[in-house]
């Protein structure tokens, strides 16, 4: 699901990267910002291009199996 949220939702957001981010090449991640009912993500190399948004569950679910690869 691609969600663009409106300036007044991008302003709001606070965007963070991984812990695990290869600190040699700091502009090589995605970040993260959470809302309510909704987990955003977006390259942190193109900060105004597009953004995933998905459900905290679905957020989740990615995170436990990213972590088992």
């Amino acid at each position: 699901m691609t969600n663009r949220p409106s300036a007044g939702e991008v302003s709001e957001l606070h965007w963070f990267k991984s812990s695990y981010s290869d600190s040699s090449n700091p502009n090589d991640c995605v970040e993260v910002a959470t809302a309510p009912d909704t987990v955003h993500v977006r390259d942190s190399k193109n900060l105004q291009g597009p953004r995933l948004a998905v459900t905290p569950a679905a957020w989740t679910g990615f995170v436990a199996y990213a972590a088992g690869r």
